[in-house]
């Protein structure tokens, strides 16, 4: 599969690991919000996804932009805002 390097495709690829982050463990997620724990319980599907988006996507293109990161605030955090939180 060739790697990607293009800034749209790196931001589409992970915008769609997010969305499968967010998908796959919404409880978990919820869970996390209201306990100001986010980022700590979903460590090991932050990690999956990083490993996932740095294989295909090329290095130059990851080493200037900040896709993966902004997708999971994007993606995970704004979408689930209503829930009652210490962190907002």
């Amino acid at each position: 599969m060739p790697m990607i390097d293009t800034p749209e495709g790196a931001n589409r690829l992970a915008r769609t690991i997010a969305s499968d982050i967010s998908l796959y463990n919404e409880e978990k997620i919820i869970k996390a919000i209201q306990e100001d724990s986010l980022f700590d319980a979903l460590r090991p599907e932050i990690q999956e996804g990083l490993q996932l988006y740095e294989s295909r996507v090329d290095p130059e293109l990851r080493s200037s932009t900040n896709f993966f990161n902004r997708a999971l605030v994007d993606v995970i955090l704004r979408s689930k805002g209503s829930i009652k939180s210490k962190m907002w």
